[in-house]
């Protein structure tokens, strides 16, 4: 294209308001492109703002998600929203050509006149609906958002609660002292503040801010949890055999959310597992970045068709034992947790044969929470 036909084009001014994450995502590439190419018929003049450096631009255009695409010139103004702004574009800048072409005739008879308003009135019409749309679409995703997120807090309660009552149990039986049920009874009331804390920030905060990643050591943390689900396997005689290298790194992880993980896992397989039967809980540095746990039962497996929906939230699988039915929302918080880790988790099984868990973690290698912020990964199988 030669400067003249450069000089003839239209512009077309946007700002796309998003992160550094979203840049780098395929769609949005696609859509930077675009907007370069020839194909798009605009000289286009594209601003791009970071909300986390300039959070106003939320509040002034109106935004409910990220990444946004906002024409600002020509008018009318619009906001593109969601996870298809590469095809929303692609749809629209064919009609903001003709309204170009159309502003550009000058016609005289009146009735003409009359007409092209009246078609200008529907297009501004046109517009206003769609702009409605997009941020009917993107309040809905973020009402989903926010179910999901109090179901997995709701569901993270259920733990220490649990945990108080057995206390209690043991301590009415003479199991444990009064000291000793004092000191668990505290542990587990601040848990449940911790928790509390969480359900209130759901409502103006993702998922991803509710964790504190930090230098965890994950043997330990396996520890507590089978110590925790003593009351679940040492009256049935299961045992549980770990397997944890003495130089095993520590990683960057949310030490609470990690416990939660473990814990979910743990008690799936108890609950999976026959009296006297055995779990095996093994943690393996396979990488220089990540460090891989396996949780496995000899339980009654999980058939081959329903092996990815237990990650998925509401699934609760059909009855596979004759008393216990189905692993609940738990592995949903489990996956939602470890994919904010960058990790992923996954599970191999057959039936009659047990299930076997895997997630992975990062490794610390001394990172703060400024410096590398938990983002989705692709580390797995």
């Amino acid at each position: 294209m030669n400067s003249a036909e450069a000089k003839d084009r239209r512009q077309l001014k946007l700002l796309l308001v998003a992160t550094r994450h979203h840049l780098s995502r395929r769609d949005i590439l696609a859509l930077t492109e675009y907007l370069k190419s020839e194909d798009c018929e605009f000289n286009v003049t594209l601003e791009v703002s970071d909300p986390s450096e300039n959070p106003e631009l939320l509040e002034l255009y109106k935004l409910v998600a990220i990444p946004a695409l906002i024409k600002l010139e020509p008018s009318p103004k619009q906001i593109f929203a969601g996870s298809s702004l590469f095809e929303q574009v692609k749809t629209w800048v064919p009609r903001w050509q003709h309204e170009g072409i159309t502003k550009g005739i000058e016609i005289n008879l009146r009735s003409k006149s009359l007409e092209s308003n009246q078609t200008q009135k529907e297009l501004l019409l046109e517009d206003d609906l769609l702009v409605l749309r997009q941020e009917n679409e993107t309040l809905t995703k973020k009402i989903h958002s926010q179910e999901s997120l109090l179901r997995m807090v709701a569901h993270e309660l259920r733990t220490p609660l649990t945990a108080a009552g057995l206390a209690l149990q043991s301590q009415k039986l003479g199991q444990i002292s009064m000291n000793k049920f004092q000191e668990v009874l505290k542990r587990r009331l601040e848990e449940i503040e911790l928790l509390s804390k969480d359900l209130l920030e759901v409502g103006s905060t993702r998922w991803e801010t509710l964790f504190n990643p930090q230098k965890v050591d994950l043997a330990n943390i396996s520890a507590e949890a089978i110590l925790e689900l003593e009351k679940l396997w040492f009256n049935r005689k299961i045992k549980i055999n770990t397997d944890i290298p003495s130089d095993l790194p520590q990683v960057f992880a949310d030490q609470r959310r990690m416990m939660q993980v473990l814990l979910n896992l743990i008690e799936n397989a108890l609950k999976f597992s026959e009296d006297e039967g055995e779990i095996f809980i093994t943690m393996l540095h396979r990488t220089n970045q990540w460090v891989e746990v396996i949780v496995r039962d000899n339980g009654p497996g999980i058939p081959q068709e329903e092996q990815q929906r237990i990650f998925v939230d509401r699934v609760r699988l059909p009855q596979t034992s004759q008393e216990t039915i189905g692993f609940g929302i738990g592995l949903s918080v489990c996956r939602r947790i470890v994919e904010v880790h960058g990790g992923k988790i996954w599970v191999v099984s057959k039936p009659t044969e047990g299930a076997c868990f895997y997630f992975t973690v990062p490794v610390w290698r001394g990172q703060n929470k400024d410096q590398e912020p938990l983002t989705i990964g692709n580390a797995g199988p």
